[in-house]
């Protein structure tokens, strides 16, 4: 067994934990007190497809409860990326690694600034939300892809644990074209579910829709080819084809919409456009689609001041 920490107890960082606590692993979520209260409770209302348990986790409010863990889950939103990173940097083990499990691209460079332990990259594919306090539920998938050029890191070690506890790993030698893939699914999906809230099914019914998908996703794999990541050809149809494995999914953003918090849409989307403008490459339809979340988020903040 091996004793890990999850910092941020959303659904992302619930499931994964919730999947290795089940399987025997000690495990403390890191969150917010209002879900730790039922974590210590009652454990982790885990909703899975197949199983629907109470799994019993260790938890707590403070970054500080990383301490001892040899594999640190870091799941926290990409807006509090480095804030979170040098709060678990003085508690870090020396033998500890952290796994980044957040969206976008640019991450895991980002926490290993910050942190003298090392960083492993890697691409979520999951469709889950917190139903309440302490509530997961689990809608489709559930498998990984990580990789780092790093031999020294224990990648099939890491893969045996999660795979061990029922979640299929991939390691991959192109990890930064795995990376930029989800950044694809996400750039086509994510602002688009939270601008109609719209689940996915539903959302690529629209009309209109697919061709604006298919233009943000073509900008997306420019901005990438400038980069100089080198992605696989079959990215756009395995793109298309998210929403008929996830119908019912709504997009993190969509979720933070509907909760009234900020989003990651600077990391996503704002992100391709950041880079695409330095590199010279057009990117109007993530532009919009960026532009837009901006103006609902500044609507939401406006109308909480005001209540």
């Amino acid at each position: 067994m091996v004793r890990i920490a999850v910092l941020g107890a959303g659904a992302v960082g619930c499931f994964f934990g919730g999947m290795l606590a089940r399987a025997g692993h000690p495990v403390t979520l890191i969150g917010r007190q209002a879900h730790v209260e039922v974590f210590r409770k009652a454990g982790l209302h885990f909703e899975g497809l197949k199983f629907h348990e109470h799994i019993r986790v260790e938890a707590s409010t403070e970054p500080a409860a990383v301490r001892g863990a040899q594999l640190v889950l870091f799941c926290v939103k990409s807006t509090d990326t480095e804030a979170a990173a040098l709060q678990i940097a003085p508690h870090l083990d020396a033998a500890s690694v952290v796994l980044n499990l957040q969206n976008g691209v640019d991450n895991t460079e980002r926490i290993q600034s910050r942190v003298a332990v090392p960083v492993i990259p890697a691409v979520v594919y999951v469709a889950t939300e917190m139903a309440g306090p302490g509530h997961l539920k689990h809608h489709g998938r559930g498998d990984l892809v990580i990789g780092s050029p790093d031999r020294k890191i224990p990648l099939e070690q890491i893969k045996a644990w999660f795979e061990g506890a029922g979640v299929p790993v991939t390691v991959s030698d192109n990890v930064a074209g795995e990376l930029w893939a989800k950044l694809v699914v996400n750039c086509a999906y994510n602002a688009i579910s939270a601008i109609t809230q719209l689940p996915y099914g539903e959302m690529i019914k629209g009309d209109g829709v697919r061709a604006l998908m298919k233009d943000v996703v073509e900008e997306t794999l420019a901005v990438a080819k400038a980069s100089g990541v080198q992605m696989a050809p079959d990215t756009p149809a395995k793109t298309y084809k998210i929403a008929e494995a996830m119908p019912r999914q709504f997009s993190s953003t969509a979720q933070d919409l509907a909760r009234g918090k900020p989003t990651e849409i600077d990391h996503l989307n704002g992100y391709v456009m950041r880079k695409g403008a330095a590199l010279g490459v057009p990117t109007p339809a993530n532009q919009a689609l960026y532009s837009l979340v901006k103006l609902i988020e500044t609507k939401a903040r406006a109308a909480s001041a005001g209540s």
